[in-house]
């Protein structure tokens, strides 16, 4: 890491027909290789903000580079796509071709990838989201989640710089999630792409590098999720929960016990309790 590859730069956005601004002058840097999670209450901007990354709607105003190539310039949104790859929420949104391994193989054909490397990205992808059993399946037969998966699997197959996850986790059972979110992370580690991942579940947000909060169109909380959690109180103002063991343990320093601050798994406060006795 140390390198820049997303800057957004007093970004605004606005829905037609909305006064309220969707994003009001955000600005954020994602390192290269870095594993970045969003959190949010509906509405408060942060899949905008995904959309926004993906060049799916462009700014009012402000500045959105993506690797170097300004994402705000509509002539540029092609190439942005290329180098940011995104997961919707629904997958229908992102799901085109009759057969799931067609649908999955749609980008690396048109990106001219070799016929053989195009066979073995797809093969891979479907795998790691649990659907090469369904590589000959329609889609319309598939259940909300096995679609989501199909999704997913498209976009890790073509490999981009950045793949920007919208809750793509959401309609997965927890064993789905636990693989998807585990295929994120083996992506960020192992091959160094970035991660920009919103979520509603803390579990998955408290093992990102950085977390961000977003409330009322900006980033009203930034920093490790050990830091971040520790505001328990503001954010419960801002409608979202933090995780169960930050919880206790700020309900527990309030009863007089002398914890330390970070605590976010039952390891760490079973440790943290054991050395009280």
């Amino acid at each position: 890491m140390g390198q820049e590859i997303i800057r957004v730069q007093d970004v605004v956005y606005h829905y037609e027909g909305s006064e309220a601004e969707a994003v009001a002058g955000v600005s954020l840097q994602v390192e290269r290789g870095e594993f970045v999670a969003v959190l949010g209450r509906n509405g408060s901007g942060k899949s905008t903000l995904a959309k926004l990354l993906n060049a799916l709607i462009l700014p009012a105003s402000g500045e959105i580079y993506i690797d170097g190539l300004a994402a705000h310039v509509e002539e540029n949104a092609y190439e942005v796509r290329k180098r940011c790859g995104m997961v919707f929420q629904n997958p229908d949104n992102q799901i085109i071709a009759t057969i799931v391994e067609e649908d999955c193989a749609f980008g690396l054909e048109n990106l001219g990838v070799e016929p053989r490397e195009i066979r073995r990205r797809v093969d891979e992808a479907l795998k790691a989201v649990g659907m090469l059993d369904f590589a000959q399946s329609a889609p319309h037969m598939l259940s909300g989640g096995q679609k989501q998966r199909v999704a997913i699997a498209g976009v890790l197959a073509m490999r981009p710089k950045i793949i920007v996850f919208d809750e793509s986790t959401a309609m997965l059972d927890p064993s789905g999630r636990k693989e998807v979110f585990q295929t994120a992370r083996r992506l960020n580690r192992e091959e160094g792409i970035t991660i920009v991942w919103i979520t509603h579940f803390m579990q998955e947000a408290a093992q990102a590098d950085r977390l961000l909060v977003m409330h009322d169109g900006k980033i009203a909380l930034e920093g490790k999720p050990r830091e971040v959690f520790e505001n328990v109180e503001t954010i419960h103002e801002m409608g979202l929960s933090v995780p169960p063991m930050a919880q206790l343990a700020t309900e527990l320093r309030q009863a007089g016990l002398p914890l330390p601050r970070g605590i976010l798994t039952v390891e760490e406060m079973a440790v943290e309790l054991c050395r009280l006795k």
